[in-house]
């Protein structure tokens, strides 16, 4: 189960840090290549922890899913 939700915690911050340099690429009129890669990145993780866990994730499990993660490791 707490794989499942790492994958998902580490996917959704990868892509969270994504949009500034995606914002940050396209003011300075350059492509953005890290960003992209970083999408690609954050949404296969995303994708992998929905598929591995039986039912999905419902919009309403995502934040018990970074509180059980940080849980674990504060613990």
């Amino acid at each position: 189960m707490l794989s499942q939700d790492l994958l998902l915690v580490i996917g959704i911050v990868v892509l969270g840090f994504s949009v500034p340099s995606i914002f940050g690429a396209l003011a300075e009129k350059r492509p953005p290549r890290v960003a992209s890669i970083a999408v690609l990145i954050g949404g296969t993780l995303i994708l992998l922890a929905y598929s591995q866990k039986p039912g999905g994730y419902p919009l309403r499990e995502i934040p018990e899913a970074f509180i059980r993660v940080v849980a674990h490791y504060i613990r």
